[in-house]
């Protein structure tokens, strides 16, 4: 159950007092933890085997440990470890306790004892405690392969029994039940009419039992039992096949090979499947290094794995290592990025359309009057509106250049954490590094940035035939808008290229001025479309550049000479495995051996089963 694979298991189930520690005891021959209310207060998983040595061996399990203990003290052991489990008051819990008794004599049988039903809550017990009962026992005996041990007191009306009721709700036609009939010197008179009627639906049948008494050794109780059962007036009357223990453990070691050999085929593959997996997933799981030399290897093969999955990933713009995961898709990300970069460009620099629609141009002009002749467009003017629109988004490239490397680092971190998960002192190295290296790209680009942003400051030039297409495009509409503000009724004028514009407040100005603020706003609307192009262009081949160089050159260099040449323990520490990497192994290991002994078990009773048929 353990490794999720559902085994055949008998479940002893049994109303408060109905004597199923007594049952246990006599099968087991050990002694149970004894007392009023409920003894058992966590799932008690019996493992009986039968041993040839002349000691017995008895121990415990539960909390990840095996606690060694003998005959002697196994009732006082039970009870301290389930105080451990459970507390120390009168509380139950789901967390099994795991008894083994390698003994002489015992029927090689596994089997869950639970605690007994109880529906009023005595002191100490919390209020839902019957609830909290009838979970645990549903739990158990819910599965198929769950063989449903129902102890039964021959001193009560077997249809009243609680644990009869759930039992029933699982296994309605009592296919996988076997009743157990305890206390049958108690009350022997009509018990035969019971068990032969069968009211309650046993499909497995039923066993009459008598319980140990007092300081009565379990050979003598064994040999007290056969007498009554052979001497009495009216429980001699019951099958022979029916009373005694040594037939409840013959019954109980048929039913469960028998359940198991019907099982088994389903049972063998699910173990065989799950042994398989986990011996390939241990064997999937880095090999456990030595010397400084093999760290050194594995780490620079890490580098290099890493190297190849960031070429195909950033460079190459390949995904098939990362198809579920979209923000491993570099290209398709970047390209949203540039576009979001594009857009903000153009919406942030956006020209005022409405009333104040070539005031700047006209204030510019008048602030840049010198002596000269009056039909040339003075050069500062241009530069000054230049500068003021370049200067105002010259904060967008810069945030652009830090998001692109701050998306980058991420995926560079991503694979290299994914690549060296099972080194964890190399992984803080590492994330320092990259972290550092990443810093020193984000100030390069930034550098960069500002450079291209003061050269766009600074120099009016484009050779791209485009301006002057746009330019002598919006020129040609001039005389149309001259005529526009001459009609004193006009309010807007629609200009190709540029968009319906504002002309009321401008017919307070001279014509000269006029033209001029025309020709220098066109001028600059056709020249700042060639800003904006080579702002988006000039950024995506430069960081597209230093993307590949970072991936080929940059990255292994700095990683590589920064963990070895410094000497910090990042090498030495792949020595050690990770708390995580350990603790999978571990748990792999002690998966395989767990499969591995079932499957063992499952091999040993089915060779019994052939020798017997």
């Amino acid at each position: 159950m353990k490794e999720g694979i559902q085994l055949p298991t008998i479940v002893v189930v049994g109303d408060q007092s109905s004597g199923k520690s007594s049952v246990l005891e006599s099968l087991a021959g050990i002694s149970l933890p004894r007392g009023q209310g409920i003894c058992t207060r966590v799932p008690l998983i019996m493992r009986l085997q039968h041993h040839t040595a002349p000691e017995p061996e008895l121990s415990l399990e539960f909390s990840g440990k095996t606690v060694p203990t003998s005959e002697a003290e196994i009732a006082d052991a039970i009870t301290l470890a389930t105080d451990e489990i459970a507390g120390s008051g009168k509380g139950i819990s789901n967390t099994p306790l795991t008894l083994v008794v390698k003994k002489k004599g015992v029927p090689d049988l596994t089997m869950v004892d639970l605690p007994g039903i109880t529906r009023v809550p005595v002191h100490g017990q919390p209020e839902n405690i019957y609830e909290q009962i009838a979970d645990i026992i549903m739990e158990y005996i819910r599965p198929e392969e769950s063989i449903i041990l129902n102890v039964l007191s021959a001193t009560v009306d077997f249809t009243t029994c609680e644990s009869i009721r759930m039992s029933q709700k699982v296994d309605k036609n009592g296919e996988r039940t076997l009743a157990v009939v305890t206390k049958a010197d108690r009350a022997p008179e009509g018990l035969l009419e019971k068990v032969t009627a069968d009211d309650v639906n046993i499909g497995l049948g039923y066993v009459c039992v008598r319980n140990r008494i007092g300081d009565e050794s379990y050979k003598e109780a064994r040999k007290v039992e056969a007498d009554l059962f052979e001497t009495h007036s009216l429980l001699s009357k019951i099958d022979k096949s029916m009373v005694g223990i040594p037939v409840l453990a013959q019954k109980l070691v048929h039913i469960q090979a028998t359940i198991i050999a019907r099982c088994l085929p389903e049972i063998v593959s699910k173990i065989n499947e799950k042994l398989n997996t986990s011996i390939s997933e241990l064997k999937r799981m880095p090999k456990t290094l030595s010397t400084v030399g093999e760290a050194l290897t594995t780490f620079m093969g890490i580098v290099g794995s890493a190297k190849e999955s960031l070429n195909k990933i950033i460079v190459r713009g390949e995904y098939d290592e990362y198809l579920d995961d979209q923000n491993m898709h570099c290209a398709a990300r970047l390209v949203e990025m540039l576009n979001q970069y594009s857009g903000e460009l153009q919406q942030f620099s956006a020209d005022d359309l409405t009333g104040n629609f070539m005031t700047s141009e006209i204030q510019v002009l008048e602030e840049s009057k010198r002596i000269q002749l009056q039909n040339f467009l003075p050069r500062t003017a241009f530069l000054a509106i230049l500068q003021k629109k370049v200067e105002k988004v010259s904060h967008i490239p810069v945030d652009f250049a830090e998001k692109v490397w701050t998306y980058i680092e991420g995926v560079i971190m991503s694979v290299l954490m994914h690549r060296s998960e099972n080194y964890h002192q190399l992984q803080l190295s590492t994330r320092r590094e990259v972290y550092n290296l990443m810093e020193k790209m984000k100030e390069r680009s930034r550098n960069w940035v500002t450079e291209i942003v003061q050269m766009e400051k600074l120099t009016d030039y484009t050779s791209d035939p485009a301006y002057l297409n746009d330019w002598n495009g919006l020129m040609a509409q001039q005389q149309k808008f001259m005529d526009a503000l001459e009609n004193r009724y006009a309010t807007a004028f629609q200009i190709e290229g540029l968009g319906e514009v504002a002309i009321a407040g401008l017919r307070a100005y001279e014509k000269p001025v006029l033209l001029q603020a025309f020709d220098l706003k066109m001028r600059m609307t056709a020249y700042w479309k060639i800003v904006l192009r080579r702002l988006v262009d000039t950024m995506a081949l430069h960081l597209q550049f230093c993307a590949r160089n970072l991936v080929n050159k940059e990255m292994e260099e700095e990683i590589v000479t920064e963990l070895v040449g410094r000497h910090d323990g990042a090498i030495e520490g792949m020595l050690e495995e990770s708390p995580a990497v350990a603790a999978k192994r571990e748990k792999l290991n002690v998966s395989i051996k767990l499969l591995s002994e079932s499957k063992n078990v499952l091999g040993n009773i089915m060779d019994r089963i052939a020798t017997n048929v």
